[in-house]
C-alpha cells in the first residue's frame, strides 16, 4: 500500500437481517450449496427496501467451557487452514427503506483440519447472517465422511470472530465446507466493501468498492482473515446490468437473469493463485477503461467516464508496460497473473492499494492531465504505479507471514519504487530523491526515544489498531533507506540475486524477514564478496533496534566513533537493545582527490589512517548518503567544508551538499555543534540553483520558521530566506523567459518552484505581484487558468493569503468544480493558507461535512490549516474539542490519526503547550487515541525537545540573521 492519509470510521450495522436476494439467483449461481440452503431459515426472496428480518441476534459465549479464551484471544489458532472460497456478493447501489446502501452475499470456504478441535472460528465484521435453522452458518465434510453437529453459534464482537461450537471434533486431515448467507452494510467508511461516490452530468453515481488491507476483508464475509492464511478464492458479482464488474482475475461468465423486475449480470471471476484476503478487491461500477498489452499481459486503466475520455489514464497507461517489464526481470520472475487492472477511486483511503491483479488508486495518484497536473503530480503517479507493481511480486507473490514484519514488504516498494520509475522515465534522476523524501523525512522520527525498531516481535502486534500503528513511516521510509544501504554495500547485482532466489523458492507462500536475509547471504557467498560479517550480523543491528548512529570523525588523527543520534541527548531510552544501540556501519569516503574504498566500522569507535586529511583538504564521509546514519567531523573539517562550499560548492557532490546541510541542522538541534554552524551552511545558496541543497535547507528552515514564526526572530530570518533566494527567483525568471516557459529536468523544475514559492512565501515583493496579476486575470475569464500548473500550489497559496474574503470565495468555487483530482488538492490545500481565523474555523468545521470535503481530504486539511501559524492554535482547538467526536467517526484502526496529532502539535515549544498536550492526553484516555497512540508519545516528546531548544538559541539565532542581513531591529518592519 503507497502511503497516504488514512481515513476510516466504524458504522453500526442495523439489527434489520435483509434477505440474500432472489431465490432464483441464489440457486443459479450456487448449486453445489443446495443442501445447505434447504437448511436455510430464510433465502431471501424479496427486494431489499421491503425485506423481512430474520432473527440473528447473537448468543452471548460460553462461560464455562473450558476453550473460553480462544475467542478473546486476536490471533487465530492454527488447528484449520483455509484452502478455496466461493464468495457471492450483491451490492445494492441505491438505499433501502431505511436509507441505507447493503450488500448481501453467501459464502463458503473449505479449510484442512490440521489438529483436532471441537471449535471454529472465522473471522466476521458487521455481517447480520440469515440463520440456518438455529445457527450462523453449516458445516457438511468434504468427501462423504461424517461431519459433527453444530451446537452452537455466535459473535463474538470484540475480537471480530463467527464462533461455531461443534459437538464432537473435527478430524485431522479431514476437509470440510463451512457455509452462511449474510447481509452488510455499503457503508463509505472506505473499509472492507464499501461505497465510493462521484457527480457526473447525470447526477451521482455510486461505485461499490474495497479496501481489505489490512483486516476488513471480514468486513465483506467470513474468512480466515490473516496473511499466512493463504487460499485460492473464486469470486462471483450480482450487479446491474448497466455497470461493469472486475476483480483480481479475468472474467470466466457473465449471464443476466430478471430479479424483481430489475435485470442483473451474474459474473463469475476465474480462481484466483493462492493468495491472502487481505489482497481479494472487486469493484462494482460504470467506469470506463483504456487499455494496452504488454507481453500478453492485458493492462487497463479504469476511471470515472469523464476523466477517461480526456485522457487522464494515458500516462499511467504509457508507463506501467515498461515498470512491469522492469520488475520482470528484476526479478527474473515473469508477472504471475493474466492481467493488470488500475483503477481511480474518488474515495480512497491509502494513497494506492497492492490487490493482485486490480490496483485501487487515489484518483491523484493514478490520473493525471497535463493541462492540470504538474510535475510533481506527474512524480507521484509513477512512483506509486512502480510503488504497488513492485507489490504484486514482493508482497503478493510471497507474503509475510504476519504484520510485525511489515516493514520488509512496505519498505521494499518504498525502495525499489525509485527504480521502477527510474526505468519508465530515465532522464529524471529520480532514484537521488530518495535521500529527502525517505531517509531524512524518517530521520526526524527515528531520532526521537519513542521511535522503534523497524521489526516487531509477533506477540506486540495483535488488534487491528497496532496493525494500522505500523503502517508508519518507520516501515515505509526506514525500511526503504536500510534496504538502499544493503543494495549498495553487496552491489545491485548481488542483491538482486538473493532476492530472486528468495521470490523463487516461497512463491505463494509466506515468510519471515529473515528469510531474505539467507537467499541473501548465500548470494554473497557464491559471489565471494567479503563483508565484516554476515548479513543476518549487519542487518538485525538495522532492523532490531531503534535510531541511528552519529559516525563522528576527527580528520586530525583519523580517528572515527559512533554513538546512538538522539534529538534531545538528555532523554532516556526506555527500550533495550541487545546490541547496546551499536551497529555496523558501512562508511563511503572521499577527499578532494578521489574516492576512497568502503570501509567498515564495527565497534564504538576505531581509527582509520586514511581519515587523516590536513588542511586545506577536507573529509567527506557517506558518499550520496547511502548509509542510514549521520556525521558529524571535527571543527577544523568543518570549516575547510564551509570554506569549500563558499568558493566552489560544485566541487561537492549535489546530494552532499545536500547531506551538509541536513546533517548540520539536525547536529545543532541535538547540540553537538552550534546552531550559527548550522546557518553557516546555508550561505552558498545564494550562488545556488540545484533542487537538493535548497530543499534540504527549506526542510530545515521549515523548523526555525515552527519555532520562531511568533517571535521577533522570524522578522529578521524572513529578511534573510530573502536575500539567499533573490538569485534563485532571477535566474528561473529569466531561464523561463519571464514564467513563460517550463525547464526540461525534473529537478530543474522542482528547483523553479522552490524560486516561487519560497520568494511568494517569504514576501518578495515580485513574486507577489506576479499572484495578484494572474489572480487578476483568472478572475476576468474563469474558464482559463493562466497559470503554469506547477506554479500553481504556490501561486493559489499567495492569492488565498492575500486577498481576503474574496479570494477565499474565489478558489473555493474554483475548487467545487476542479475537473482533475489533482487540481481539487492544490485549492483545497491553498484555500488553508488564508490568515482569517474566521475564515480558517469555517474551514475546520466543513472537514466534519462530507458534502464539501471527501472524508479521505479530512484530516489533511486539518494538517494543512494546522501548518498555518494562524490556523495551528485554531487547529488544536478543534481536535480537543471534537476529538471524542473524530475518533469515533472514524475509527481508532484509521491510519490518519498520527500524522493529525504530529501536525496540530508541530510547534509546540513552551511549558504552556507542553501542559496542554498532557492534559489532552489524560482528558482522552477514556476513549483513547488508537494508531495515533505512538504520534501523541512523541509529540510530548518533541515539544520538551522544542522547549529546551528555543530556550537555548533564540537570542543566537537572532543576532545571526541579524549580523547576516545587516540589521539591528526586527525585520518586520520592512515592506515586501
Amino acid at each position: 500500500m503507497a502511503a497516504g492519509f488514512f481515513i476510516s470510521k466504524s458504522v453500526a450495522i442495523v439489527a434489520v437481517v435483509l434477505g440474500l436476494g432472489a431465490a432464483a439467483t441464489i440457486i443459479a449461481l450456487s448449486v453445489v450449496y443446495a443442501q445447505e440452503k434447504n437448511k436455510a431459515t430464510d433465502l431471501g426472496t424479496t427486494n431489499p427496501s421491503t425485506s423481512t428480518t430474520t432473527a440473528t441476534t447473537a448468543s452471548i459465549a460460553p462461560t464455562t467451557t473450558a476453550a473460553h479464551d480462544v475467542w478473546d484471544k486476536w490471533r487465530l489458532p492454527t488447528t484449520l487452514m483455509p484452502e478455496f472460497y466461493e464468495v457471492t456478493l450483491q451490492p445494492f447501489l441505491t438505499p433501502d427503506a431505511n436509507n441505507m446502501y447493503i450488500f448481501k452475499g453467501n459464502s463458503s470456504v473449505v479449510f484442512v483440519c490440521m489438529e483436532a478441535t471441537d471449535l471454529i472460528l472465522i473471522h466476521s465484521k458487521n455481517l447480520n447472517y440469515t440463520l440456518q435453522g438455529s445457527f450462523h452458518a453449516s458445516l457438511q465434510a468434504v468427501g462423504g465422511s461424517s461431519v459433527p453437529p453444530i451446537t452452537r453459534t455466535w459473535l463474538q464482537p470484540t475480537t471480530q470472530y463467527l464462533v461455531v461450537q461443534l459437538g464432537s471434533p473435527l478430524q485431522q486431515g479431514q476437509r470440510y465446507r463451512l457455509f452462511s448467507i449474510f447481509t452488510g452494510e455499503l457503508a463509505d467508511d472506505l473499509a472492507g466493501f464499501y461505497r465510493s461516490e462521484y457527480v457526473d452530468e447525470s447526477g451521482t453515481k455510486v461505485v461499490a468498492t474495497t479496501q481489505m488491507q489490512a483486516a476488513d476483508a471480514r468486513k465483506a464475509f467470513p474468512c480466515f482473515d490473516e496473511p499466512a492464511m493463504k487460499a485460492n478464492f473464486t469470486v462471483t458479482l450480482i450487479h446491474p446490468s448497466d455497470h461493469e464488474a472486475i476483480s483480481n482475475m479475468p472474467i470466466r461468465s457473465t449471464q443476466q437473469q430478471q430479479i424483481d423486475g430489475n435485470t442483473w449480470n451474474i459474473t463469475e471471476f476465474e480462481t484466483t493463485p493462492r493468495m491472502s484476503t487481505y489482497l481479494l478487491a472487486f469493484i462494482v461500477s460504470q467506469f470506463t477503461y483504456m487499455h494496452n498489452t504488454s507481453e500478453d499481459v492485458l493492462i487497463r486503466i479504469w476511471g470515472r467516464p469523464a476523466a477517461i475520455t480526456e485522457g487522464q489514464g494515458e500516462y499511467a497507461l504509457q508507463v506501467t508496460g515498461p515498470i512491469l517489464n522492469f520488475f520482470e526481470r528484476h526479478y527474473n520472475t515473469a508477472y504471475p497473473l493474466p492481467k493488470s487492472d488500475q483503477v481511480g477511486l474518488p474515495d480512497f483511503n491509502a494513497g494506492a492499494m497492492e490487490n493482485w491483479g486490480l490496483v485501487t488508486y487515489r484518483e491523484n495518484s493514478l490520473l493525471f492531465d497535463a493541462a492540470y497536473s504538474s510535475i510533481s503530480n506527474k512524480e507521484r503517479v509513477v512512483t506509486v504505479i512502480a510503488h504497488e507493481l513492485a507489490h504484486q511480486w514482493f508482497g503478493n507473490l510471497v507474503t509475510l507471514r504476519w504484520w510485525n514484519d511489515l516493514w520488509l514488504n512496505e519498505g521494499f516498494a518504498s525502495y525499489v519504487e525509485y527504480l521502477g520509475a527510474d526505468s519508465a522515465e530515465p532522464s529524471w534522476n529520480i532514484k537521488d530523491l530518495m535521500v529527502l523524501n525517505e531517509v531524512y523525512t524518517v530521520m526526524a522520527t527515528d531520532s526521537l526515544t519513542t521511535s522503534h525498531p523497524l521489526s516487531f516481535s509477533e506477540d506486540e502486534i495483535n488488534t487491528p489498531a497496532e496493525i494500522s500503528e505500523v503502517f508508519d513511516s518507520i516501515a515505509y521510509s526506514k525500511g526503504a533507506s536500510v534496504l538502499r544501504m544493503l543494495s549498495d554495500f553487496l552491489s545491485e547485482d548481488v542483491f538482486k540475486e538473493g532476492l530472486q532466489s528468495y521470490l523463487h523458492t516461497f512463491a505463494y507462500g509466506n515468510t519471515v524477514y529473515t528469510d531474505l536475509w539467507v537467499h541473501l547471504e548465500q548470494a554473497v557467498q557464491r559471489n565471494g564478496l567479503q563483508l565484516p560479517g554476515t548479513i543476518s550480523d549487519i542487518m538485525d543491528r538495522w532492523t532490531l533496534q531503534m535510531g541511528f548512529p552519529l559516525v563522528t570523525v576527527n580528520t586530525l588523527n583519523g580517528s572515527v566513533s559512533q554513538n546512538h543520534f538522539l534529538l534531545d541527548r538528555s532523554s532516556v531510552v526506555e527500550r533495550p537493545s541487545v546490541f547496546n544501540y551499536t551497529w555496523i556501519v558501512p562508511i563511503t569516503w572521499m577527499t578532494p582527490e578521489n574516492p576512497g574504498e568502503r570501509q567498515w566500522l564495527t565497534s564504538v569507535s576505531e581509527t582509520k589512517p586514511e581519515f587523516k586529511v590536513s588542511s586545506p583538504n577536507w573529509l567527506l564521509l557517506n558518499l550520496n548518503v547511502s548509509g542510514y546514519f549521520r556525521v558529524n567531523y571535527n571543527q577544523e573539517n568543518w570549516d575547510q567544508l564551509l570554506n569549500q562550499l563558499s568558493t566552489d560548492h560544485e566541487a561537492i557532490p549535489v546530494i552532499n551538499r545536500a547531506q551538509i546541510i541536513d546533517d548540520a541542522f539536525n547536529l545543532a538541534r541535538a547540540h553537538y555543534v552550534d546552531v550559527t554552524l548550522a546557518l553557516n551552511t546555508t550561505r552558498f545558496l545564494s550562488r545556488e540553483i540545484q533542487y537538493m541543497p535548497w530543499q534540504a535547507a527549506l526542510n530545515n528552515l521549515a523548523y526555525f520558521k515552527l519555532m520562531f514564526d511568533r517571535s521577533e526572530v522570524f522578522g529578521v530570518m524572513t529578511k534573510y530566506i530573502q536575500q539567499q533566494v533573490t538569485p534563485l527567483f532571477i535566474h528561473y525568471k529569466a531561464a523561463t523567459s519571464n514564467w513563460t516557459t517550463t525547464p526540461s529536468g525534473l529537478m530543474d523544475q522542482y528547483s523553479e518552484i522552490n524560486a516561487i514559492s519560497t520568494a511568494c512565501s517569504y514576501g518578495i515583493a515580485e513574486c507577489q505581484d506576479l499572484a495578484r496579476d494572474y489572480f487578476q486575470q483568472w478572475q476576468q475569464n474563469t474558464s482559463r487558468n493562466p497559470i503554469p500548473p506547477n506554479l500553481r500550489s504556490s501561486i493559489y497559496c499567495s492569492i488565498v493569503a492575500m486577498g481576503g474574503e474574496e479570494a477565499w470565495d474565489f478558489i473555493w468555487d474554483r475548487f467545487k468544480e476542479a475537473p482533475v483530482v489533482s487540481e481539487a488538492d492544490k485549492l483545497r490545500t491553498a484555500l488553508t493558507c488564508s490568515p482569517l481565523p474566521w475564515i480558517l474555523n469555517r474551514y475546520l468545521q466543513y472537514t466534519l461535512d462530507s458534502s464539501k470535503i471527501r472524508k479521505q481530504d479530512a484530516t489533511s486539511t486539518i494538517n494543512s490549516i494546522a501548518s498555518n501559524v494562524v490556523g495551528q492554535p485554531l487547529a488544536w482547538d478543534f481536535i480537543r474539542g471534537n476529538w471524542r467526536k473524530i475518533f469515533t467517526q472514524y475509527g481508532g484502526g484509521s491510519f490518519s490519526f498520527s500524522r493529525l496529532i504530529s501536525s496540530v502539535t508541530q510547534r509546540f515549544s513552551t511549558e504552556f503547550e507542553l501542559q496542554q498536550l498532557e492534559q489532552f492526553k489524560a482528558d482522552n484516555q477514556d476513549i483513547g487515541f488508537g494508531s495515533g497512540t505512538r504520534a501523541l508519545e512523541q509529540a510530548l516528546e518533541r515539544t520538551r525537545t522544542n522547549i529546551n531548544w528555543v530556550n537555548e538559541n533564540q537570542q543566537k539565532v537572532l543576532a545571526w540573521f541579524q549580523g547576516e542581513t545587516g540589521s539591528s531591529s526586527p525585520a518586520n518592519q520592512i515592506s515586501s
